[in-house]
């Protein structure tokens, strides 16, 4: 939990939006798997670059495009120290990890495919981790997982066949909450020569991420996710896999040498990073990364953990409430459904009181098939949320109750 030299009240001061109120209530910001509220550092971060050091980068002679191509590349280098990357140039920025996967499915998919080719994923993916992979060609291989949210390790083994081309898995369950163990899951790939990539948008805000001691070869985020702007995200590729394969989009930037009969691809990182990027974006997640680590990310994990305890708790004490997700290892979100109601009706009235929450099927389709149920209602916590807000939705679900027999 937060102590010590940074209190909680410390931490919230940093977020504006948390004075806000919705319909004559404090808001109560229970909606941060799908995106987290920004500190002032980062607003501030973006205010200042676009007022004082608006520029393009890496092909400008003048003041502001050095001062702005330095930011940007430090910020290159804050990630890589963030998630253990050997280099610097392992590190693409993108919009997202949407875009992130996307980039590696089109350029994986150019490089490995052959027609005959199979993606193994798990049976909770985000859709952004399944589609990327059909478009590319590739036939979907689920891994089963039990009704606690846990994966089945036998029926992955199984699926591995001469046409598995890679294994594409989420780091944590946006709507589970389930921490997969990626270690586990990148040695059982390897031993069968395949490679891994791991969507860890619902990870690098709760968790220490270490790609090298994982292993993995691929691992995508969005910047939004961990208190930094929309529209930015990481893909990191491990140098030999990158140096493989073929750009993802034309443009500036990414070319070495262009006539009209042929051209030639620049060095990683810059051979991804087609057009001109969204510097600004980029920035400010430096400055995300920087109260991460300023607020200290075991702290994070701890404050967070204590939530999900705190909030499971509260909640199966209630009537009626059904939860999904009850791995033993998981992160801060919490799925589930008052009775028989449809969780947008409880979400609508959570508003009333000023209670953000996320409903619906969360872009996991597949999970809300595997449980026979249309959507849930997802309450997910971030290190600005406190006990007493875990109290006010717990008595606020108790308020609604009645509205909704």
């Amino acid at each position: 939990m937060i102590d010590g030299t940074i209190g909680m009240q410390d931490i919230r001061n940093q977020f504006p939006i948390l004075d806000t109120e919705v319909h004559g209530h404090p808001l109560v910001y229970l909606d941060n798997a799908a995106t987290t509220q920004k500190p002032v550092a980062v607003i501030e971060a973006l205010d200042k670059y676009y007022r004082c050091g608006n520029a393009n980068i890496h092909r400008g002679a003048h003041h502001l495009a050095a001062e702005a191509t330095e930011a940007y590349e430090n910020v290159r280098r804050q990630v890589q120290a963030l998630i253990g990357a050997r280099h610097s140039h392992e590190i693409v920025f993108t919009r997202g990890t949407t875009e992130s996967i996307n980039l590696v499915a089109s350029s994986f998919a150019k490089r490995y495919f052959t027609g005959e080719d199979e993606v193994i994923v798990s049976g909770m993916e985000h859709h952004s981790n399944i589609v990327p992979w059909q478009l590319a060609g590739a036939t979907m291989r689920p891994v089963p997982f039990s009704d606690d949210g846990v994966l089945d390790f036998k029926a992955m083994e199984q699926l591995f066949s001469p046409r598995t081309r890679l294994v594409a898995v989420c780091h944590a369950s946006n709507t589970l909450g389930t921490i997969n163990p990626i270690k586990e899951i990148v040695d059982m790939a390897h031993s069968h020569g395949v490679p891994v990539l791991v969507d860890g948008a619902q990870a690098v805000s709760h968790m220490k991420v270490d790609v090298q001691a994982l292993g993995c070869d691929f691992y995508c985020f969005s910047g939004h996710k961990m208190y930094g702007p929309m529209g930015v995200g990481v893909m990191y590729g491990r140098e030999e896999l990158l140096n493989e394969l073929p750009p993802y989009q034309g443009g500036g930037e990414m070319i070495s040498e262009v006539t009209f009969e042929r051209t030639t691809y620049n060095e990683l990182p810059f051979k991804f990073e087609a057009g001109t990027p969204s510097v600004g974006d980029v920035i400010g997640l430096g400055k995300a990364i920087e109260f991460m680590l300023g607020v200290g990310i075991d702290n994070i994990a701890a404050q967070e953990g204590d939530l999900l305890h705190y909030a499971t708790e509260r909640l199966t004490a209630l009537p009626g409430m059904r939860f999904f997700g009850r791995a033993p290892h998981k992160t801060s979100v919490l799925s589930f459904l008052v009775g028989t109601s449809h969780p947008y009706d409880v979400g609508t009235l959570l508003d009333q009181m000023g209670i953000a929450v996320r409903t619906g099927h969360h872009c996991t389709q597949p999970v809300m098939d595997r449980y026979g149920i249309p959507g849930t209602v997802r309450a997910s916590f971030a290190v600005y949320n406190t006990r007493a807000e875990v109290d006010a939705l717990a008595a606020a679900l108790e308020r609604i109750m009645p509205m909704l027999e």
